[in-house]
């Protein structure tokens, strides 16, 4: 089977839930206002690929390839990052919904999750040394045995994350925020 090779190409409004994306490799690709939900993306490397627009919820990442991805205002609920090739996963996220996604054992050092709901992500036991997840909504997130040393977490809200179960060194937080680190011990915080 020969794959499919594409570049420096740009895909506006397809729906590719009706006739699906071609398996092979796309790079330097932008994809604007598409479809992707519901879709299987098997075995698609996308190679710094922009998406804007596009809606991937409960689309099939087994074994897909993101690096140096990018995603801007995009629509991914319900997605197993966790089943995507792991090798070179690169992705930033601009202003995404990403309630209920999985990215469990990932290594997601140095991403970027700016402005994004977040609600019920399951981060456990990632390593998000170094992340940053500014102005992201992060109710009911999932954080145990999560390496979290020098994320940055300025301006994000609803988060709950136990300071005993994760690594915390150098993380960056803002008030009244980090009370969300004090969740676990179950005190009252008056003003």
């Amino acid at each position: 089977m020969q794959i499919k090779y594409t570049e420096e190409q740009t895909f506006t409004k397809l729906d590719f839930s009706k006739k699906p994306l071609a398996i092979g490799e796309y790079e330097y690709c932008t994809f604007v206002n598409c479809n992707f939900s519901n879709t299987v993306l098997s075995e698609i490397r996308f190679l710094e690929c922009e998406f804007i627009d596009c809606n991937f919820s409960n689309a099939n990442l087994r074994n897909t390839s993101f690096q140096e991805v990018r995603f801007k205002n995009c629509k991914m609920l319900g997605l197993q990052f966790d089943a995507c090739n792991e090798f070179g996963f690169s992705a930033t996220f601009d202003s995404c919904q990403l309630g209920h996604s999985i990215f469990y054992k990932m290594k997601l050092g140095r991403s970027s999750f700016v402005n994004c709901q977040l609600q019920s992500v399951d981060f456990s036991e990632a390593d998000l040394k170094s992340a940053k997840l500014t102005y992201s909504n992060l109710q009911n997130a999932t954080f145990q045995n999560t390496n979290l040393e020098q994320a940055d977490f300025r301006n994000a809200t609803n988060y709950s994350i136990n300071p005993e179960q994760n690594r915390l060194k150098g993380a960056k937080f803002s008030l009244p925020e980090v009370v969300g680190l004090l969740d676990s011990y179950q005190i009252k915080i008056e003003e």
